[in-house]
């Protein structure tokens, strides 16, 4: 197949942004503009990210990054992932009948990460004062911003549940009714949230670090925390399971927290790259463990729409994603078996599963000996095998696929890729008086003891959320992700293998025919699965998809462009060069640099 660009791959020297919006990413090439930096730049982006893509993200979920500082020539994570709340508990989840957390409502808020995740990115490695990082967010929900048709479509959807069940979002979301695709909508109510945290920071005067610090006060021991611990006291909302809950978050919760920055976890491929990802309270692992099974074939990417290509992928991925399921969770609580999950021995071992026809089987391995426990059956009903290219949601709020991504290279070397999540306008009622909802990731705990991922209090979720940064000759290379829940670890895959394994650039790579499966239990309610599927999208051809049909893959065809929302920005050390792409898909995301 000839490789195929949908738009130029952008070259440039002083600085790169691409994000999942293009409002957000030209405010955050704004930001370089004025003198910041590639860290800088993401935090503005991510903050307009909450507005302008509120179904995808928001101010109650959380945020994974992964980043290399040029001053301190290392990579680090930031995790912005919120942890469970003190009363939750197996025990209290279980004593309302219930088996596992729901997808929406009060049940499964975590202690809403983002906001810290971004101030400590910005305090640590960021140069510019709060305001500056906040204002454009602040300008978007107070005069407006233009509502994307999937916007419009998710609030139709969940018309009904609002009016009858979640007044606090009707206020916000309804004020006119179902708002209609590009025209324009506020938010006041978030508006005035963050003018009065800029407020509180700034009222005191003092350093840019007292300012910061004064905003994560008034966020998780000030008036924000107040208006969360008041609503989910008193509040019972309607959710998934068909019944009303109180939530068990309180400002408590929020005042004991705070965000992090911690080592990741890289793995060599190939002799020439080095990939790194966050540590397994994420998916991010399952990216690592397919590279050490896919080095021991030999992978030409040359025919994109190669069956072999695609075979031997996806049949690595039901291998790491089976590992995911039995063996990731928190590693502040549990004992994670990264180094033998890693291991070359292993990997080995493992890839003498990959055969010449399609499994049916979820198979995790036994690192160490020990005995694998799965927390979900495998093939529970209910998975669309074609409908998760774009973001899908049910009419009582149950959301699949929804995610944003950030990528900023700039000038003086610095990479970072953040993927924010959750809080989504129709998982969980709107807070009263904040303009915004709570994120729902306790919904991927589960209730089974003595598992790595069973619910805990102050436990992490184990996130499908999963940036990732690579090096190539040593040398800070390149930053990517995409939103998509589990196929995040997928598309990013496919991405990097074909980019790796041809001569393709950024732009082609993002471009070429996707595909992932549905083979283990999803992430998120009601956990279901689609043992031996492939989601591929139609441009692989029809050869391609017989031959892979032929070798008992159960193919479901989506759309042409369907699949994955990638993003990427890179260095080329040896041209002396920056650059960037975007994905075409679903026709918002963008890349913007100079």
């Amino acid at each position: 197949m000839p490789a195929f660009s949908t738009r130029p791959e952008l070259i440039g020297t002083f600085g790169m942004v691409a994000s999942t919006h293009w409002l957000a990413s030209a405010v955050g090439m704004s930001i370089l503009e004025r003198g910041g930096n590639a860290f800088d730049a993401a935090v503005a982006t991510g903050f307009t990210l909450q507005v302008v893509e509120p179904h995808l993200n928001g101010p109650g979920g959380e945020v994974p990054a992964i980043l290399y500082s040029a001053a301190e020539q290392r990579v680090q994570v930031v995790c912005g992932q919120g942890v469970a709340p003190a009363a939750a508990t197996v025990e209290a989840v279980r004593a309302l009948g219930l088996e596992m957390i729901p997808g929406t409502g009060l049940l499964a808020p975590c202690v809403p990460g983002a906001f810290g995740g971004w101030l400590l990115l910005l305090e640590r490695y960021g140069t510019l004062r709060l305001r500056d990082v906040l204002e454009p967010a602040i300008a978007y929900a107070e005069r407006g911003w233009p509502v994307l048709p999937r916007i419009a479509e998710t609030i139709g959807t969940v018309e009904a549940l609002f009016r009858e069940h979640w007044p606090e979002s009707a206020e916000v979301w309804l004020t006119g009714g179902v708002p209609a695709p590009g025209t324009l909508y506020r938010n006041p109510l978030l508006a005035a949230t963050y003018a009065r945290i800029l407020r509180e920071a700034e009222a005191g005067g003092g350093s840019r670090g007292a300012e910061i610090e004064s905003a994560r006060r008034a966020w998780y021991q000030g008036f924000v925390a107040d208006a969360i611990d008041a609503f989910f006291r008193t509040a019972e909302r309607f959710d998934v399971s068909g019944r009303r809950h109180r939530g068990f978050l309180r400002g408590s919760d929020l005042a004991a927290w705070r965000a992090t920055v911690e080592d990741g976890l890289a793995r060599d491929y190939r002799g020439r790259w080095t990939v790194h990802k966050p540590g397994p309270w994420t998916q991010g692992p399952v990216f690592l463990q397919q590279l050490a099974l896919l080095e021991g074939f030999d992978l030409h990417a040359g025919e994109m729409a190669h069956a072999d290509l695609v075979h031997t992928v996806t049949e690595s991925a039901k291998l790491a994603f089976a590992d995911r399921e039995a063996w990731y969770g928190d590693p502040a609580f549990v004992e994670v078996p990264m180094a033998q999950l890693l291991d070359a021995g292993y990997a080995a071992e493992r890839r003498r599963l990959v055969g010449e026809r399609a499994s049916a089987e979820l198979r995790p391995g036994r690192p160490g000996g020990r005995p694998p426990q799965m927390p979900w059956a495998s093939g529970m009903a209910g998975v669309e095998a074609a409908g998760i290219g774009d973001p899908t949601v049910s009419p009582m709020g149950a959301t699949r696929g929804d995610t944003c991504h950030v990528d900023v290279a700039d000038r003086h070397g610095n990479l970072v890729a953040c993927t924010p999540s959750g809080g989504w306008l129709q998982s969980s009622p709107a807070v009263p008086g904040l303009g915004f909802g709570m994120g729902t990731r306790a919904q991927i705990f589960n209730l089974q003891r003595g598992h790595p991922n069973v619910l805990e209090p102050g436990k992490r979720p184990r996130s499908t959320l999963s940036p990732s940064l690579a090096f190539r000759d040593g040398e800070p290379w390149m930053a990517f992700g995409t939103p998509g829940a589990d196929q995040q670890d997928q598309w990013s895959l496919n991405f990097f293998v074909v980019l790796t394994a041809s001569e393709l650039n950024l732009q082609q790579a993002i471009d070429a025919p996707m595909w992932h499966t549905n083979h283990f239990p999803r992430s998120f309610y009601p956990h279901d699965s689609a043992p031996g599927s492939l989601v591929v999208e139609e441009r692989l051809g029809a050869d391609t998809i017989g031959e892979l049909a032929s070798r008992g893959h159960q193919v479901a065809q989506a759309g042409p462009w369907t699949q994955g929302r990638l993003s990427a920005t890179a260095r080329d050390p040896g041209r002396g060069v920056l650059l960037a792409a975007a994905n075409p898909r679903g026709m918002q995301g963008y890349a913007i640099g100079r």
